[in-house]
């Protein structure tokens, strides 16, 4: 049964792959990491077990998945949590229950990363999307 196509960003993966020339292994290892945020962003990730995980410090693992991602780990949760948190506020939740549905353990930090990424406080940004 031959394969479904590769997706315009597996193909960038693919030519990234070939020009860092990155073992095979490590490749996958920070593809896993990656996924593992993506699965687990609502609990606490430290980028140390993330780079233990993938066999590497954790200096070689920020840099790595920078060169592949583009973006270092650390902004990659904090991107994917706020876009979550987006999505939350949109449909209705509070802003103190998406913030700990997201991952954020205090909502001063919340609402300052919140403001900092999108140039709307959690409140004024739910105000703009409310639904009538």
């Amino acid at each position: 049964m031959p394969s479904s196509p590769k997706t315009l960003y597996e193909q960038e993966l693919d030519r990234l792959y070939d020009d860092i020339s990155l073992p095979a292994k490590q490749y996958m290892l920070i593809r896993q990491s990656k996924r593992f945020m993506e699965q687990y962003y609502s609990q606490r990730i430290e980028l140390n077990d993330l780079a233990k995980a993938a066999f590497m410090s954790r200096f070689h693992y920020a840099r790595v998945f920078k060169l592949l991602y583009g973006v270092t780990p650390r902004n990659y949760l904090r991107d994917m949590r706020i876009a979550k948190a987006k999505e939350l506020l949109k449909s209705g939740y509070s802003i103190t229950d998406a913030c700990l549905e997201v991952g954020y353990e205090s909502l001063a930090t919340f609402s300052t990363t919140f403001k900092k990424s999108t140039g709307y406080s959690p409140r004024e940004f739910q105000s703009l999307h409310k639904t009538l």
